[in-house]
């Protein structure tokens, strides 16, 4: 395969990639715990540090802006100063935020995690899983066609942390219309909309996802066992492209009769929280620049593996994943 990286990486600052599904601030306290409170069995943390960053499907949104992408979101978030936050924070980054729509019925997903010793302590959530009301649904419907209308883009990826922003009627609609502007639609789902995604170009579940969503019990993961999981897959959503995650074995993907199972490349695992929101944005960026499903899933596999060298959720470094792919895929350069 004749390629060339520098180029392909320069080429992504052309395209325009839209995320829809649950966007969500992340707030981190950092302290220390020297004592035990007199009042209950639990410790006193004296906070020092406080951070907030995007998280849930604002995350894929980062690494997409990390690529070099225009990345936009498309989301329902509340009336409050959470999503003041939020937003401003989408702005510093780089990713479009003026599709997002705003509802005095629901709040601002905040997750706030309070750490001592590089320990969590403690998480605490405040938000609304509750599936859109029809006034939002109709809200975030016109958001998304003014998005598709003005701004033609080459992708929309759901991201799916069943928050009730997808909704069925969200996801169906949404589809369709991305089938009527020829737009590349992929999927990162969870179970409950397991399988509401019919007609997605690239279904990107995990492989206890599948399990799960398939009720299957199997123990060794084969190149034929999985074909026939994407068998099983394209009777039930009828997409096109199945690409699995699975860990520390790699990655799988089918497209037709093309089937192929990539090992994983050999890491210091240090955290592996948001590599699956890494994978489907470089996934989705790499389908949408070369429509070349191999590639896609040697890169996104790479990319993948990369976030979880680093703790916590971070973004894809794009000229360091440049760096790897150039070593692990020298045929490419």
């Amino acid at each position: 395969m004749s390629l060339n990286l520098d180029q392909l990486f320069a080429d992504f600052s052309s395209l325009k990639v839209g995320v829809i599904g649950d966007v969500m601030l992340d707030t981190y306290w950092w302290g220390r715990v020297d004592r035990i409170s007199p009042e209950a069995p639990v410790p006193i943390v004296a906070l020092y540090k406080k951070d907030h960053r995007i998280g849930g499907a604002g995350n894929v949104a980062l690494n997409l802006a990390a690529l070099g992408t225009k990345a936009t979101v498309l989301s329902v978030i509340g009336n409050d100063d959470e999503g003041n936050l939020l937003t401003r924070l989408f702005r510093e980054n780089n990713i479009d935020d003026r599709y997002l729509a705003r509802s005095d019925k629901r709040i601002t997903t905040n997750k706030s995690r309070i750490i001592s010793r590089n320990q969590q302590m403690m998480r605490l959530d405040a938000e609304i899983t509750s599936d859109l009301q029809a006034e939002d649904e109709e809200a975030l419907l016109q958001s998304v066609g003014e998005y598709v209308s003005r701004e033609k883009p080459n992708v929309i990826i759901f991201e799916d942390y069943n928050k009730g922003v997808l909704t069925e009627n969200i996801i169906t609609k949404v589809i369709e219309l991305c089938k009527q502007a020829n737009v590349i639609t992929t999927v990162d789902p969870k179970r409950k909309n397991f399988f509401s995604y019919t007609g997605v170009d690239i279904f990107k579940p995990n492989l206890t996802e599948v399990k799960d969503g398939l009720n299957l019990l199997i123990n060794d993961v084969d190149l034929p066992t999985l074909q026939e999981i994407h068998h099983q897959l394209q009777q039930k959503i009828h997409h096109q492209i199945s690409f699995i995650t699975l860990s520390e074995k790699g990655v799988f993907y089918q497209d037709k009769s093309d089937a192929q199972l990539i090992p994983s490349h050999l890491r210091n695992i240090a955290d592996v929280s948001g590599a699956g929101d890494t994978v489907i944005a470089v996934a989705s960026v790499l389908y949408a620049a070369t429509r070349n499903v191999q590639l896609m899933a040697e890169v996104a596999n790479i990319a993948g593996g990369l976030v979880c060298e680093d703790v916590g959720t971070v973004a894809i470094n794009k000229t360091r994943l440049l760096e790897e792919c150039k070593l692990l895929l020298p045929t490419l350069r």
